[in-house]
């Protein structure tokens, strides 16, 4: 009988997330699994049948998304408190950074363009040892919604084969335009430490803008 209530509730949540913008859904599952971790439910979710665990975390992360919408511009989440694999212009400890501004001079339009060249011109084949299996754009709202998500994937080194059953490590890296600014999340998906991948790619990131006249400052990890 809780298997089947179950399996209604993932369908119910499921056919709800649907209806939420992808940078609402992907954003809420972040905040799901924060809030679970928090309540003690992320052992239970873990242990328990797939289909459970797929019930848990679609309930968590629709109630996070129905308690506290977001904006229009799809503003990122903060990382978790004092997380050693994440950086967020959302969060207000260590894991904080400044979002990236441009010029006065330009135009948002412009802007945008600007930041998805940079964006596109990331070595496919990584940089300062990162990011050594490439990546890829899995949303590409900036034109409309100012939303951009991208996975990046580490090489098979070591750590990833003896770690992550031989798969590379993923790493999203969310952007969100606002009015004058660029709000930005980097973090990893799995593991207490990323080794300083992440600030890393985004010091590479910034140092593009800076280079088109942004106002991006490196993060000093």
């Amino acid at each position: 009988m809780a298997s089947a209530s179950l399996l209604v509730l993932a369908t119910a949540v499921g056919t709800a997330a649907l209806r939420l913008p992808a940078a609402q859904t992907f954003t809420a599952h972040i905040a799901a699994k924060d809030a679970m971790s928090a309540l003690g439910l992320a052992n239970e979710a873990r242990s328990a049948p797939s289909s459970r665990r797929d019930a848990l975390l679609l309930f968590s992360a629709f109630t996070v998304a129905a308690a506290a919408p977001l904006s229009a511009s799809a503003d990122v989440s903060a990382c978790p408190k004092n997380a050693n694999n994440c950086w967020s212009t959302a969060s207000t400890d260590k894991t904080a950074m400044s979002p990236w501004k441009w010029p006065a001079s330009t135009s948002k339009g412009d802007a945008v363009a600007t930041l998805k060249k940079v964006l596109s011109n990331y070595p496919q084949a990584g940089q300062s040892g990162v990011d050594l299996g490439g990546w890829t754009v899995v949303v590409d709202e900036l034109a409309d919604k100012g939303y951009m998500r991208i996975e990046f994937r580490s090489g098979l080194g070591n750590f990833a084969k003896f770690l992550n059953g031989g798969k590379p490590f993923v790493d999203d890296l969310e952007i969100s335009v606002g009015d004058g600014s660029v709000a930005v999340r980097s973090s990893s998906r799995v593991g207490d430490s990323d080794l300083g991948v992440n600030a890393k790619r985004l010091n590479y990131i910034s140092a593009a803008l800076r280079a088109e006249g942004w106002d991006a400052a490196p993060i000093k990890a």
